[in-house]
């Protein structure tokens, strides 16, 4: 899209940029490849650097409040140090990797509520830069995290909310981000955990699911969640009843942890050694069934593609300043 304002670093008069998404699509793992078109102004220009982020929206927790603000995933350079000459035109060519880790935005060409990710494209000029416009995308799940979301839904668990949380679950994970989609347990599991919080932690081999379980008091140590973790290879996405899989997980947890009385200190169960998810608290909004975000048009939510100007409100505020720094 075309900067809606004049880019402030170079003054009236000064260059425009229309960045242009050739895949506003894409899965962990994958490119967005892409066309940044800079159009000269009313006098030559000089820049620096061309910058092209992929950046979400994240919640911060700890200290005196909990804030979200915006984070850079990964970065690329498209071009440096490069002259624009008064009213010609450039086009800068880039692939901007997206890390395996990514989070999830959209499920059945549906945005989840609360998922913000976008392309963000910096000019750096000497004296300064110019943050520029952001580009929404859609990071669809690969193979193997589909069949798990839709062994959830088959197995009768509602979609509750999901969020991006700043902080790490295991011990491999690259980015300082993980990804919780909750879901409101089914009717066979609801006299024991009162919801499931789902995290991928994806690499090119496989995935760990980690498996959160807020519980009904009298099954695990009251106040207290417990954890279960599991990995999957990609080659195990055919031909496995996913349904099946899903339903042992929840079970052998569930049993587990009602076989086992609570110890006196700390947490039910831990995998990481320093309490739930590096100690951090939860406080997540409500939503829909996945099944109304699938398939009932996402009524009163925020489908689709967000608006680019919605994003550049959430990002660029005055407190959470520029994305990766804190």
């Amino acid at each position: 899209m075309v900067f809606k304002k004049m880019l402030a670093a170079f003054g009236v008069g000064g260059p425009g940029v229309d960045t242009v998404l050739d895949t506003p699509t894409v899965r962990p793992g994958g490119f967005i490849d892409g066309t940044v078109h800079v159009q000269g102004g009313d006098r030559d220009a000089q820049i620096e650097r061309v910058v092209l982020s992929l950046v979400t929206r994240a919640e911060f927790e700890g200290g005196a409040f909990d804030r979200e603000a915006g984070l850079e995933l990964e970065r690329v350079v498209a071009a440096e140090r490069f002259r624009v000459p008064a009213g010609q035109a450039q086009s800068l060519p880039f692939r901007l990797p997206v890390p395996w880790e990514t989070p999830i935005t959209d499920v059945y060409d549906r945005r989840l509520p609360g998922m913000v990710m976008g392309v963000r494209t910096e000019l750096e000029v000497a004296g300064g830069r110019d943050k520029g416009d952001l580009d929404p995308v859609a990071i669809e799940p690969l193979p193997l995290h589909q069949a798990i979301l839709d062994a959830f839904t088959t197995l009768g668990f509602r979609f509750k909310s999901a969020d991006v949380e700043h902080g790490r679950v295991h011990g491999a994970q690259q980015l300082p981000v993980y990804q919780e989609i909750e879901f409101w347990p089914a009717p066979q599991y609801g006299g024991r955990i009162t919801e499931v919080e789902l995290t991928f932690v994806t690499n090119p081999h496989g995935v760990e699911v980690v498996l959160e379980f807020d519980k009904r008091a009298g099954l695990f140590q009251s106040g207290h969640d417990a954890y279960s973790r599991f990995g999957i290879g990609h080659d195990q996405t055919a031909g496995t009843d996913w349904p099946a899989v899903v339903d042992g997980w929840v079970r052998q947890a569930t049993e587990r942890y009602a076989s086992h009385l609570p110890p006196a200190h700390g947490y039910a169960h831990d995998p990481y050694g320093h309490g739930p998810y590096g100690g951090h608290g939860h406080g997540h909004r409500t939503g829909p069934g996945m099944g109304t975000v699938v398939a009932a048009g996402a009524a009163g939510i925020v489908g689709g593609l967000v608006a680019g100007e919605i994003i550049d409100e959430v990002f660029f505020d005055d407190e959470g300043g520029d994305f990766g720094e804190e």
